[in-house]
């Protein structure tokens, strides 16, 4: 492991939870893989006018206890594998007494920066890599998601299949010059920064109904996994589209399944599955969810989306 970011969550990173935004979450590892690419002689790689790049191609996320104002947060990380063209790299975000707040596992391509060509690491860069290989502690292993799930091809995530299924949109808008990096196209973190602002018009009802189950209690909400698949890169001005169905519901969680689409072509910019719970902000306590409101989600998340 070798420390790749250190810092703390503004006020502002914080959202109507009382916690840090998901999206911020991945605004920080992204700023790790920095200090990651460059620890490998590629310092350049998120600069502009470099001849390369690297582009996220998977990325799964484990939030494992809240990021509150202020408080003190650092990150490591290490490789998981590399092969010529690939790196899977793990991060985790550590709070200051030492307990893991939320770990990623990000899967990037080394690609020309214009036409997103793949092509090999140096040999330095390649044995740099090599070196980082290590073991990431098991206790933040992806728990809640099935890996065994390959991702669909592009071409069977349209979005004429989703209103086939009767998949409502719940968010939709148009990308932003100052969301999109210095090669233009729109930063990772966006994507699910997307989704988070558009998942109330699907759950903030459901969300209240569940928490009126318990007397005294104040709604929230949270996400405890998400497993992202970047398909393709909307730049300032593209228009975009968010489907979502639901994947399964529990007592305890849900899952849902997002596309975010391209409404002018109805192809995908990405997909992804979210696990989440229902909880009261007083005592940050999950809520288990009444059986009659669990068949209610399906109702009002329908489709049979995948990833």
């Amino acid at each position: 492991m070798i420390d790749l970011w250190k810092g703390s969550a503004n006020t502002w990173d914080c959202d109507e939870m009382g916690h840090m935004n998901v999206r911020i979450y991945l605004e920080k590892a992204f700023e790790g893989l920095g200090t990651l690419a460059a620890h490998c002689h590629m310092s350049h790689v998120y600069q502009a006018g470099s001849p390369s790049t690297l582009i996220p191609l998977e990325q799964h996320i484990r939030f494992m206890r809240e990021v509150h104002p202020g408080r003190p947060l650092h990150m490591r990380g290490c490789v998981l594998d590399v092969d010529e063209t690939q790196v899977t790299v793990y991060q985790e975000l550590i709070h200051g007494d030492g307990t893991p707040a939320a770990a990623f596992r990000t899967k990037l391509v080394h690609a020309s920066s214009d036409a997103l060509k793949p092509f090999p690491w140096s040999d330095r860069t390649k044995k740099a890599l090599t070196e980082l290989i290590g073991e990431p502690p098991a206790s933040t292993a992806p728990r809640g998601i099935d890996f065994s799930v390959n991702p669909l091809p592009d071409e069977a995530v349209t979005l004429s299949h989703a209103d086939a299924q009767g998949v409502q949109m719940i968010g939709q808008g148009m990308v932003s010059p100052q969301h999109c990096d210095v090669f233009g196209r729109m930063k990772p973190a966006w994507f699910i920064g997307r989704v988070s602002d558009s998942v109330p018009n699907l759950l903030y009802d459901w969300r209240q109904k569940v928490a009126g189950a318990i007397e005294g209690s104040r709604m929230g909400a949270a996400v405890l996994e998400n497993r992202i698949i970047f398909r393709s890169w909307p730049k300032a001005g593209d228009l975009f589209q968010v489907r979502t169905s639901l994947a399964r519901a529990e007592e305890k969680i849900h899952s849902l399944v997002h596309w975010m689409l391209d409404p002018v072509t109805g192809k995908p910019w990405m997909t992804s599955e979210a696990v989440a719970v229902t909880f009261d902000q007083e005592t940050r306590k999950t809520i288990a969810t009444p059986p009659a409101l669990m068949e209610e989600l399906a109702e009002i998340a329908p489709g049979d989306l995948s990833i």
